[in-house]
């Protein structure tokens, strides 16, 4: 398997990563790929020539190993990092895609026009949703290959021998692993590998979906502002408030004419003179009478 290749072809997802993804590119390569390249090839190159019975019965030891090693952890691994870094080209081929299209709308409609995206690798629309999708997958692959190692292996420990009563050994058989300590701390460090990289994937989906709420919750409130504003805006054309009316320079205020009827005219009675008025006064009392 050429590493360099792969490392190659993950270089680029690098650019589109966020700060957590960068982290777990960095322990995919130092702790798990390097260590693979450089020693666990080694260590367990052999594993299947070190696999000693005390019996000499033609295939026996060969049916012994099989049932013990299914797999054996070295090609476990491999198909591991092969399986988990594939989700991360799913993040590469869109952003490719969006390449792809915006050089047609340039080509279709001139390159002055106005661009489809701002910025291709940008994590926003159909690419946060690929790129949350390519994390869901990487989290679930490694629990399930370490769920698988688990499984195989007996909670990840190698004893120093091993029983076998399978045919065709005549009866039970003992079996000895080749440098059980040895592959029981690269087993244990590969496992922990495989752990820190799901805890970096979870943080980076929390961080990926904490940042998509806080930047929809900015953007309602902006949109809450702006109607408000408007509103208000609205409203001070419309009517103005009571203490402003006197110092708005187009409010006029409406003023009625003066009514002053002249009544001394047309109600003043007749001028009558002191004596018919004197004379009057007594009629009217003995009338009363």
């Amino acid at each position: 398997m050429d590493w360099k290749t792969l490392q190659a072809l993950l270089s680029g997802v690098n650019k589109y990563s966020t700060a957590f993804g960068r982290i777990w590119l960095s322990v995919v390569f130092v702790f798990r790929v390097m260590v693979y390249v450089v020693a666990a090839e080694r260590v367990w190159g052999d594993d299947s020539k070190d696999f000693d019975c005390n019996i000499k019965q033609p295939g026996c030891p060969n049916v012994c190993y099989d049932h013990f090693f299914p797999i054996s952890h070295i090609r476990l691994w491999a198909l591991q990092l092969i399986f988990v870094t594939c989700p991360s080209f799913m993040v590469v081929m869109h952003v490719a895609y969006r390449n792809e299209r915006e050089r047609k709308h340039r080509v279709k409609y001139g390159e002055e026009t106005a661009k489809l995206y701002a910025n291709t690798g940008k994590k926003h629309g159909g690419l946060w949703w690929t790129y949350l999708l390519s994390l869901f997958a990487k989290t679930f692959i490694e629990i399930g290959f370490l769920y698988l190692l688990h499984h195989i292996y007996d909670s990840f420990y190698l004893p120093r021998l091993v029983k076998c009563d399978i045919k065709p050994c005549p009866n039970v058989v003992d079996c000895y692993i080749g440098r059980p300590t040895e592959k029981k701390v690269f087993t244990y460090f590969m496992v922990g590998a495989s752990a820190l990289c799901i805890v970096l994937s979870v943080c980076e989906i929390i961080y990926l979906i904490s940042k998509r709420i806080v930047r929809c919750t900015n953007k309602m409130n902006a949109q809450e502002r702006i109607r408000r504003h408007r509103n208000r805006e609205d409203d001070s054309k419309s009517t103005l408030p009571v203490t402003d009316m006197d110092h708005h320079p187009d409010y006029k205020p409406e003023t009625k004419p003066d009514f002053k009827p002249d009544f001394k005219a047309t109600l003043k009675p007749p001028p009558r003179s002191s004596r018919s008025i004197r004379a009057s006064a007594p009629n009217l009392f003995f009338s009363a009478s």
